[in-house]
């Protein structure tokens, strides 16, 4: 079995679609190892998204993800990254295909529902940046 990191961004959450995000989840065969509502610090933002620090939309982005609580969450399946990738569906809403997590119910691009390891190494990495070993059961 294979973890991966979830979010359910601030805009799924402030229109109620949280529950939604999850019994979607569920449904997929994901088990929800870990799962917390959290207010995500500026300097949390900053470090999480560091590697586009140096993208003109790294400051939206802080600005976006520290706006109102989230969902984060540990999942876990059989190739459990590539499979919530599929679920979430394209970054833009727009391109993204029916019936897809962010077509459902992202926004635009920059608010798209959902954010979701792009790799087993980032997974690792994301987990433990929000979790704490005794979270994970």
């Amino acid at each position: 079995m294979e973890k991966t990191f979830a979010i359910i961004k601030p805009d799924a959450v402030a229109s109620k679609n949280a529950g939604k995000i999850l019994a979607r989840i569920e449904a997929e065969g994901f088990r929800v190892v870990a799962f917390k509502r959290h207010l995500i610090s500026k300097a949390e933002a900053e470090s999480f998204y560091g590697e586009h620090s140096s993208k003109g939309f790294f400051g939206a982005l802080v600005a976006y993800m520290t706006s109102g609580p989230v969902f984060v969450a540990v999942l876990e399946r059989e190739s459990a990254v590539a499979h919530w990738r599929t679920v979430m569906g394209a970054t833009d809403p727009a391109k993204a295909d029916a019936g897809t997590i962010r077509k459902d119910f992202g926004q635009s691009i920059e608010r798209n529902a959902a954010h979701g390891s792009a790799n087993a190494t980032d997974a690792a990495r994301e987990v433990t940046f929000f979790f704490s070993y005794a979270e994970l059961i």
